[in-house]
């Protein structure tokens, strides 16, 4: 009886991190595509006939490095595709980051990859056909053994990205999807192994089966897993988390956190009978790539870039009067801070809007220097978003003050705690919103949904019935972080420019900032 094996290399959530290196900090970090591509080759030499490496999208965007290539010099090659190339990825998939820059860039990404990028359920608009033309990809591997693989993206990008930006496209539910080529591949392309890369995460524990986070549909892979017959192995994304084990339906899944922390591997172990070839076993297991060297064919491809991006990183902007340092990211987040408000009131001036709120978006950000170069405001602003005013009501406000409030755990009578539910299965420190103009306590000694307290506007009660108009940034505008109380609401008025121009341009126009702190808001506990 023939026996083979087949290894199937996953990374994923990449994010623009090639050298091991945090940008905002100048320091070396234990992640990276240099140190994945040492693993990835290591792990070709022991089975490279049978070996198929995938990319599992949020690849282009994430760090100074991923937002220089695409915004300041974007006339030049990209080097995330080249590495791709360099790695010879048998194929990519479209994460929602991906959309981040436009489709004209993206066109020109997958263009330059030169390989195939799958997206079964992003589809064009004008005829329905999947975005790239290529659904999946069946790769024969030794004895003639077919392997299908589908490539899935989290149809709930229409609900954070700009929609210019998807405006050809349509998002199709990943489960229908699955369900519709899953047989395909079986019956049609008469696959022996069905592999489902799937930009997403999983919406419920992978052992008890109960739900994780609000089931939105934004992540699915359990439902992947548990509604469509015939799938033997889930490679997953999305959520950052660092998974590798068996789930619902014998499928095994991989999720290799995010930054190149880690190489998803899976291994397949097959036996020929007179019906054919079937899987007799399967492993998985995460590749870590601490003390890993990284491989300088990598490194001289990203090399000319790097130099490029940390010339503008250290660009003079501007210069701070006072303190705007974090020491502390709890600290920021229970009492008002200089570079919070800061940040609300470019936004507010920007917008022409007196009510505005903002994140903390991690736990790295280091706050400005008395002297402030470009580095320090991609450091703590680091996505690409722009900005929306929606016109809300009072209640509005409120129901969005609750769910900021839920960030923090029940107070346990010595200190204050972050809610387990903005940590797993992922940190969310960035969906805990401090606003600007209007005054609120959270008492955090109260049940969640009932912590605002003496919330006013323009020193009179917010009145619930009453109209205000908000600026926020689109990811929040459109509802992410589960604000579902702003999902549809009137948008007055759009700011294309994105935030890290915005606080240039504020920088450029002012020249010296004085740092300040108006206390209008703090968490307190009885």
């Amino acid at each position: 009886m023939k026996k083979q094996k087949i290894t199937i290399l996953e990374t994923s959530d990449v994010h623009g991190s090639v050298l091991p290196i945090h940008y905002g900090l100048n320091q070396n970090m234990e992640f990276g595509f240099a140190k994945l591509a040492t693993l990835i080759k290591q792990e070709r030499l022991l089975n490279e006939e049978n070996t198929l490496l995938i990319d599992n999208g949020d690849l282009i965007q994430g760090t100074p490095l991923a937002y220089y290539c695409a915004r300041i010099q974007s006339e030049l090659e990209n080097p995330m595709p080249e590495i791709l190339k360099c790695l010879q990825y048998d194929a990519a998939i479209l994460g929602n980051h991906e959309f981040n820059y436009g489709k004209t860039f993206l066109d020109r990404i997958v263009k330059q990859a030169a390989l195939p990028y799958l997206s079964a359920n992003v589809c064009k608009k004008k005829d329905g056909k999947p975005l790239y033309d290529q659904p999946y990809l069946v790769k024969t591997v030794a004895d003639g053994i077919r392997v299908g693989v589908l490539g899935l993206t989290t149809h709930y990008i229409p609900n954070w990205e700009h929609p210019d930006h998807i405006a050809e496209l349509t998002f199709v539910d990943a489960v229908a999807s699955a369900k519709q080529w899953v047989p395909y591949l079986r019956e049609q392309e008469n696959v022996d192994v069905v592999v489902v890369a799937y930009h997403g995460g999983f919406e419920r524990d992978l052992q008890t089966g109960e739900p994780i986070e609000p089931l939105t549909g934004e992540n699915q892979g359990y439902q992947l897993c548990a509604e469509v017959p015939g799938i033997d192995v889930l490679l997953t994304g999305h959520q950052h988390r660092a998974l590798a084990e068996k789930t619902v339906n014998d499928v095994v899944v991989v999720q290799p956190a995010n930054n190149g922390l880690y190489l998803g591997k899976v291994e397949l172990f097959l036996e020929r009978d007179q019906l054919g070839w079937k899987i007799t076993h399967k492993e998985a297991k995460l590749l870590s790539v601490e003390s890993v060297s990284v491989d300088n064919e990598v490194v001289d491809i990203v090399r000319p870039y790097e130099a490029l991006t940390q010339e503008w990183l250290d660009q003079p902007i501007g210069k701070i009067e006072g303190n705007m340092l974090i020491d502390d990211p709890m600290k920021v987040r229970t009492e008002k801070h200089a570079m919070i408000e800061f940040i609300n009131h470019i936004q507010m001036e920007v917008a022409e809007v007196d009510i505005s709120n903002t994140a903390l978006f991690d736990n790295y950000a280091t706050g400005f220097k008395s002297d402030v170069t470009m580095r320090d405001i991609v450091a703590n602003y680091v996505y690409p978003n722009t900005l929306k005013v929606l016109r809300l009501t009072g209640q509005d406000i409120k129901d969005a003050l609750e769910q900021s409030a839920s960030y923090f755990a029940p107070y346990n009578g010595t200190e204050i705690e972050v809610n387990p539910k903005f940590l797993y299965p992922k940190p969310e420190h960035y969906n805990y919103d401090m606003w600007e103009g209007i005054s609120y306590l959270i008492n955090i000694s109260n049940p969640v949904g009932d912590r605002i307290e003496e919330l006013s506007y323009q020193d009179q009660p917010l009145a619930l019935d009453k109209e205000y108009d908000v600026v926020m940034n689109n990811y929040r505008a459109s509802g992410g972080g589960n604000y579902l109380m702003f999902q549809d609401k009137p948008v007055v008025r759009e700011v294309p420019t994105e935030m890290s121009e915005l606080i240039v341009n504020y920088f450029m126009k002012h020249k010296v900032v004085k740092a300040n702190v108006t206390p209008t808001w703090k968490v307190i506990h009885d």
